[in-house]
């Protein structure tokens, strides 16, 4: 029901391998420091949702973490050999296209870089439906850090994500589902794995609002493309920087993410918030449109 494949020169189409096998040296920087990248996108309906973005992400992050990776077509090849596999081996509704590159042994040695398609965790397609109640945490630094610290590659999709689940962790011993990271300066940062959106309505005019990017948060490729339909649907855009209130006084609060899509928030450490019914009915058909 899952599949491997490696990006290997001497395959041009990948190479598939065991998933279920041991695969990886245990001496590779990626393994023991977490050094790498990877990308996460949904695959549903045969297709492989918004590719272009994530491949476009992925060589952003990879650039400034200075780890050189395949090109494109690559990539492309092996993530067509590695749903050509799932789907022959039983497929699935959903499934969760995993791109993944590290760094080697030594800083010169090629990046070990693969694709995993799996299917899809029944809880994220559940809470499309019946929504999630979240914590505020506060993630330790200001909203101006980004711009000082370039090093500390914020707003790159790297595997470090031991905070990010550790958060999530603390979010559930403590009843809730998810975490809203805030700024120590009180600024709506994005959650472990999502970006937050928020709706307002004025009458007849509907808005639509993300935390601002240069708060060093990663760029969402599912906010973006929804962004894009939802301009065209009419609806006016905007970038923050947003506060906690402004998600309690919102017409609707959503995580949104590659393989989540458009998840409604409930309650705001513990606060029920409203969701206007019909704008969340309009959002999640923009959100379903992404091809």
């Amino acid at each position: 029901m899952s599949s491997l494949v490696f990006l290997d020169p001497a395959y041009p189409a990948g190479r598939l391998a065991d998933i279920n096998a041991p695969q990886l040296p245990v001496t590779l920087q990626g393994v023991n420091r977490g050094d790498g990248v990877f990308e996460s996108m949904l695959y549903t309906q045969q297709a492989v949702r918004k590719i272009e973005a994530h491949l476009a992400r992925l060589a952003v992050s990879a650039e400034a973490s200075d780890l050189p990776v395949p090109d494109e077509r690559s990539w492309r090849a092996a993530v067509d050999t590695a749903v050509a596999d799932f789907d022959a081996t039983g497929g699935a509704e959903e499934a969760v296209v995993k791109l993944v590159a590290m760094r080697g042994e030594l800083d010169q040695d090629p990046a070990v870089c693969w694709v995993t398609v799996t299917p899809a965790p029944r809880v994220g397609m559940e809470q499309r439906e019946t929504g999630v109640d979240v914590l505020f945490l506060d993630r330790g630094y200001d909203s101006k850090l980004a711009e000082r610290a370039p090093w500390l590659l914020m707003g790159a999709k790297t595997l470090s994500y031991a905070v990010n689940m550790a958060a999530l962790r603390y979010a559930r011993k403590h009843g809730a589902h998810e975490v809203i990271f805030t700024s120590a300066d009180g600024v709506v940062l994005e959650a472990p794995t999502a970006t937050v959106l928020l709706a307002q309505r004025d009458g007849e005019t509907r808005r639509l609002l993300t935390p601002m990017l240069e708060t060093g948060i990663l760029p969402g490729t599912t906010q973006s493309a929804i962004f894009d339909a939802a301009q065209q649907d009419g609806w006016e855009l905007g970038y923050g920087p947003l506060r906690p209130e402004d998600l309690y006084q919102a017409d609707g609060v959503w995580l949104v993410s590659s393989v989540r899509l458009l998840t409604p928030v409930r309650t705001l450490d513990a606060k029920p918030i409203r969701m206007d019914a019909e704008l969340h009915e309009q959002l999640s058909a923009l959100a379903d449109s992404i091809r």
